[in-house]
C-alpha cells in the first residue's frame, strides 16, 4: 500500500488521456513538436501550473515509464543534473535532485517521493508516475541553492495505437520566466530521453527508435 499517493490520486492522473481538464482558469499556452502545452497562473503565489499533452511517436509507454524511473540513466543523458540520488531517510525512500539552472538563476533542488503503478482499464493499458515533494525527509537546505518545497508531477501514458505514446503529463510550480526556460529544455530533452532510453532498453522492444533531438 502506498504511503504517499492514494487510488484516486492515479485515477485524476490517467483520465485527463481521455478528455483534459482546463475547466478553472487553464489557458492555451503553446504548441511545439506535436506537443500542447497548457497553463494556469496562481494569483496568491504568483507561480504557474503547466499541463502538457501529446504523442512520442517512437517510444512505447511502457519504455517511457521505464526511463522515466530510471535515475541512473538519466544522470547519463541529462546535462542540467548537478546531483541525482534516492537514499532511505527515517524509514522511507526519498530523491534527491539539484538542477542546474542558467546565470543569473539559483540552482534549484527537490527531495520528493515518486511512485508507478501500470494501471488495467476496461482492457486499456495505462502507464502512471506520480511525485511529489516530500518536505519531510531529513536533507538539509544547501547554500546558494534554492529549496523547492511544492513541487508536484503526474504522468499518465498508453500507447497511440502504433508504436508511440499518447501521453499527458502536469507540472507545478514556475514563476513565468523560470517556466518558460523549464519548457523550452523540457520539450527536446523529453524526446530525447524517450529516443536513447528507447536505444538504452531496446532489446526488451520491438520498436525501432529514431534520432530526434529531457
Amino acid at each position: 500500500m502506498s504511503l504517499h499517493f492514494t487510488d484516486e490520486d492515479f485515477l485524476e492522473a490517467w483520465k485527463e488521456l481521455d478528455k483534459p481538464q482546463l475547466e478553472g482558469g487553464w489557458e492555451f499556452f503553446t504548441e511545439t513538436m506535436g506537443v500542447k502545452i497548457y497553463r494556469l497562473y496562481d494569483k496568491e503565489t504568483g507561480l504557474y501550473e503547466y499541463k502538457v499533452f501529446g504523442v512520442l511517436a517512437t517510444c512505447t509507454p511502457e519504455l517511457c515509464a521505464d526511463v522515466y524511473m530510471d535515475l541512473p540513466y538519466r544522470k547519463q543523458w541529462d546535462g542540467y543534473v548537478k546531483e541525482l540520488h534516492e537514499k532511505d531517510y527515517d524509514g522511507h525512500s526519498a530523491i534527491y535532485w539539484e538542477v542546474k539552472y542558467p546565470f543569473p538563476l539559483s540552482n534549484r533542488d527537490y527531495v520528493y517521493v515518486r511512485e508507478r503503478r501500470d494501471v488495467d482499464v476496461d482492457s486499456r493499458k495505462i502507464w502512471v508516475v506520480l511525485a511529489k515533494s516530500s518536505p519531510q525527509s531529513p536533507l538539509p537546505e544547501k547554500s546558494g541553492v534554492q529549496r523547492v518545497n511544492d513541487y508536484k508531477q503526474t504522468v499518465a501514458m498508453e500507447s497511440d495505437g502504433a508504436c508511440g505514446t499518447k501521453e499527458r503529463s502536469a507540472c507545478l510550480p514556475y514563476r513565468h520566466a523560470e517556466g518558460l526556460w523549464q519548457l523550452l529544455k523540457l520539450l527536446p530533452e523529453e524526446q530525447e530521453m524517450n529516443t536513447l532510453g528507447g536505444k538504452s532498453h531496446q532489446s526488451h522492444e520491438d520498436c525501432i527508435f529514431q534520432p530526434i533531438v529531457q
